[in-house]
């Protein structure tokens, strides 16, 4: 930072003292923003637990003074959360866009340009873990990107549980200057003005990671220099962003469009999940073998000395034995004691299942996702002939999911209609959105019995229940031109076989000639 700008800044700091320039403690003090403030605090927190960030347990020791030790925790936010992600999406998801092929080889190529099916499934895993989360796509060098977003990055405008058209998106930005941290944020506000799409950046100094600080210009940090300050689109129906949010009623805040995370009505049980765990690895370390024994046993000849003094003992233990201690005394009066404790091994596992499996039940988990349950560890057969809570809750997440994704391609499709992003003016998709069909298949194959499904369509199929197209498309995973090959190919193969010899016609009653021969009852030509 040069001398000009470090005077601007000074100037600026005491403009905003004086309400001259705009200044934010918190994202939520912009009076646009109409979110609570607890909304973030409790996101924050549900951000702490997943990234098992927990400060150190402070103890006494048996002499009285106070010392710290790693709080050994079992990171269930971050396992429940990506075992949820793992089961509700992966890559083999396929979402495409029918009866408009322009529109479906735009998408294809925005979603193979971002990774797309691989980035959903590591941002799901964060977006159930603190409740919500958002995609938004921008132009960059006349290509369509996404920038993902999550839940203590997006703060909508209105409080609405129904939807969330208008939001205010935070990136923060950390820049060293003269040998001292300072934290840039960016603002995004994106609204609709009579009937315009509106977007406002505005851009945060601060010399505290916990202040947004005051309003700078944006050419302030090079990241920004070519941003504008505001954009207004015209024709668009669709906000340009796609949020998500967990299933369910928020409870801690009614009125909130946000949803909630993993821990937020399990802290409680997570708490005491980590306490179990915590406890039972300091009992394995203070548990370990020890065998009091006399100092003196433990002598061994000065090292120091040129000569071996013939009067203590020399060394009869392994150098790196660790279980004898020794205890100063008379000899004959301390002895030989062994001071080992048992490990309570039984107890602190009955414990954690117990806690485990009130935390599978609070965030909609069957018993033994994290346990063996009572029958042993459920495959994926089972959890869907036993209707399963893992299954149920699947359900309610994909019901969210499908809803984002069909948002995304809609803010994809409106961004690819605005010509003045792109360098030559053209837009790269011309249509109306609302008509777009939009087809998303989940690949369900890991809540379905392969085999069983094979046996049930093989019984329809011979019943001419189920067409050979959709047999194929079903069990063997082909798409519909690739079925019709198959089937025609059988036609073929159908029609190039040779009729049965006219000679092995007659063994079954048949005349040599062709001609029909009746047999009556009694066995005798008619």
């Amino acid at each position: 930072m040069n001398v000009i700008s470090a005077v601007k800044n000074f100037f600026r700091k005491g403009g905003a003292s004086l309400g001259m320039v705009k200044s934010l403690t918190l994202v939520t003090d912009d009076e646009r923003i109409a979110m609570d403030p607890s909304e973030y605090t409790r996101i924050n927190v549900a951000k702490k637990y997943y990234a098992n960030d927990f400060k150190p347990i402070e103890f006494m020791n048996s002499y009285g003074d106070k010392r710290t030790r790693k709080y050994e925790t079992v990171n269930v936010t971050k396992l429940a959360s990506r075992r949820l992600a793992s089961i509700i999406f992966n890559e083999g998801c396929k979402v495409e866009i029918l009866d408009d092929k322009k529109a479906n080889e735009l998408l294809e190529s925005v979603f193979l340009d971002n990774e797309f099916y691989l980035t959903f499934e590591e941002y799901l895993e964060k977006w159930i873990a603190l409740g919500s989360g958002a995609i938004r796509p921008y132009v960059q060098d006349d290509k369509i990107k996404l920038a993902w977003i999550t839940a203590d990055q997006f703060y909508p405008l209105h409080v609405n549980t129904n939807d969330v058209k208008e939001a205010a998106i935070a990136s923060k930005t950390t820049v060293v200057e003269n040998d001292k941290n300072v934290y840039y944020t960016l603002l995004e506000f994106h609204e609709w003005k009579d009937n315009d799409y509106v977007i406002t950046n505005e851009l945060y100094r601060s010399d505290s990671a916990d202040s947004v600080g005051v309003q700078v210009p944006l050419n302030s940090i090079e990241e920004y220099a070519n941003t504008q300050e505001t954009a207004t689109l015209k024709g668009l129906e669709k906000p340009l962003f796609a949020f998500f949010k967990t299933p369910g009623a928020n409870n801690k805040m009614l009125e909130s469009p946000l949803g909630l995370g993993l821990i937020d009505n399990s802290q409680s049980t997570v708490d005491a999940i980590n306490r179990t765990h915590d406890e039972f690895m300091w009992e394995v370390r203070s548990g370990k073998r020890r065998m009091i024994v006399p100092k003196s046993w433990l002598k061994r000849p000065n090292a120091n000395s040129r000569y071996r003094d013939n009067e203590t003992h020399p060394p009869m233990f392994d150098p790196d034995e660790t279980v004898y201690q020794g205890m100063y005394g008379a000899d004959e009066t301390i002895g030989f004691h062994d001071m080992s404790v048992d490990i309570r091994v039984e107890q602190y596992s009955s414990t954690m299942e117990f806690f485990l499996h009130e935390f599978e039940n609070e965030i909609g988990l069957s018993q033994g996702t994290f346990t063996q349950s009572a029958t042993g560890v459920q495959t994926a057969t089972e959890v869907v002939s036993n209707n399963s809570m893992t299954y149920q809750t699947r359900s309610s997440y994909l019901t969210m999911v499908e809803k984002t994704i069909a948002q995304l391609v809609d803010a994809i499709l409106e961004l690819a209609q605005c010509g003045e992003l792109f360098s030559d003016g053209k837009a790269r998709w011309t249509g109306d959105v609302q008509k777009v069909n939009v087809n998303i298949d989940f690949n369900d194959g890991v809540f379905i019995d392969q085999n069983a499904q094979l046996k049930n369509d093989l019984q329809a199929l011979s019943a001419n229940a189920l067409p050979i197209k959709q047999f194929l498309m079903r069990n063997y995973s082909l798409d519909e031109p690739t079925a019709d090959e198959w089937i025609k190919q059988l036609d073929e193969e159908k029609a190039s076989e040779e009729p049965a010899p006219s000679g092995e016609i007659g063994l079954f009653g048949g005349a040599d000639d062709g001609a029909g021969t009746d047999v009556d009852e009694s066995g005798s030509d008619s």
